[in-house]
């Protein structure tokens, strides 16, 4: 049990009078690539962290779940497992973080598959708001824990579909897969090649150190919510694009295809479908580059992504702007935000020589504009979720 998981469940002791039946987690995760592909039925290439949500959890017969969480402030949340319903507004608040929770096993039970109660402790090292997925750590967390304490025995796609029904339709907010998948799916040193399609996946080799690369995330500590209206209009954009171009998702339109039939999309649509065409491709030559061994040969393809969704998608910030010019300007190979947009990450693909001139060039940047000093550190490809005690 890893010294995280060992001071949880201490905690769990503590606070429930009683011992935690286990111990899981659920990492959170780095898009390298394929941003605002996954609910367009495209292609993304996210990798799993470090950084890990865990959950001590105890199976009582109360009928009720009791949550609670080591978050500064944050109350303990009690719920009737009978009485979740996808509209409960009793989440709101302070509470808010214990939907994450409550909608997987919401999830679960309309598979038939419910627990006679549940005493949850919560504890997370995955940043809140800064594009990393958070919430799907969550999410993924407590699902491999149910799975588990109730004898499902579900496999590792279905408990993507409870996680992302979770989000989606307990939570509200409207999502792809890819951040479950990252979760659950991922495994140590690699990317994970998702085709949001059909939901196959293939590892792809992502040794930084082997080609004395590291990739930086710079956490401008500008958050953003999944829920946000922003988030919902880029979906609805999508959703018209379709229909005017009369196909069922924009994974069906070509660059060739979008050359020929743009014109009959106003400009705003004609330049959120434009980045998902575009973004498809790019993830395909990210992998192709990937399987050929010549990752240090990717950063140009990380840059037009940031470009396209700074200028044609409009998800960028001016922090997160700043980070890439400014990561480019000292070194690195490539760099883009990472996540849903409006805040939160970049990332950097920077030779390890360069690591340290790069962040401290973006931290100057950044006391020069007057902005909150950014997190910065380096990840690598972790695993996915599962249990640890």
């Amino acid at each position: 049990m890893s010294a995280a998981a060992t001071t949880l469940d201490a905690e769990f002791q503590n606070r429930f009078g009683a011992d935690a039946d286990g111990i899981w987690s659920a990492p959170g995760r780095v898009n390298l690539i394929g941003e605002h592909t996954d609910y367009n039925a495209g292609f993304a290439l996210p990798f799993a962290i470090t950084a890990r949500a865990r959950v001590a959890v105890r199976v009582t017969h109360s009928g009720e779940a009791v949550l609670e969480s080591t978050f500064a402030g944050a109350a303990p949340v009690r719920v009737r497992l009978d009485e979740l319903a996808a509209e409960d507004s009793g989440f709101s608040g302070d509470g808010g973080w214990a939907r994450y929770l409550a909608g997987v096993v919401w999830a679960f039970a309309r598979r038939g598959i419910t627990v006679p109660g549940l005493d949850v402790l919560l504890h997370s090292d995955v940043p809140v708001g800064a594009g990393l997925s958070s919430s799907a750590a969550v999410e993924c967390a407590i699902a491999v824990a149910v799975n588990d304490l109730a004898g499902a025995g579900l496999d590792r796609p279905e408990l993507v579909q409870i996680c992302h029904e979770a989000e989606n339709d307990f939570v509200g907010a409207p999502t792809g897969i890819l951040d479950q998948s990252a979760s659950l799916l991922a495994t140590e040193g690699s990317g994970l090649f998702l085709d949001c399609l059909d939901r196959s996946t293939r590892q792809v080799p992502l040794d930084l150190a082997a080609r004395d690369l590291v990739l930086l995330v710079i956490d401008t500590r500008g958050t953003h919510a999944h829920e946000s209206g922003g988030y919902r209009d880029r979906v609805a954009s999508c959703r018209l694009g379709e229909r005017v171009l009369e196909v069922s998702s924009l994974r069906e339109v070509s660059a060739q295809d979008f050359a020929e039939r743009a014109h009959l999309l106003d400009p705003e649509t004609r330049r959120r479908v434009r980045h998902v065409v575009t973004e498809n491709a790019r993830v395909q030559d990210v992998v192709a580059l990937l399987d050929a061994g010549r990752l240090e040969d990717i950063g140009p393809l990380l840059t037009a992504s940031h470009v396209s969704m700074r200028d044609d998608y409009e998800i960028s910030s001016p922090e997160l702007d700043e980070a890439v010019d400014t990561a480019l300007a000292h070194g690195a190979l490539g760099a883009r935000m990472t996540g849903g947009g409006f805040g939160g990450s970049a990332i950097a693909l920077v030779p390890t020589a360069l690591a340290e001139t790069v962040s401290t060039a973006v931290s100057a940047a950044f006391e020069r504009s007057g902005w909150a000093s950014p997190h910065i550190y380096a990840v690598v490809p972790g695993p996915g979720a599962g249990r640890e005690g």
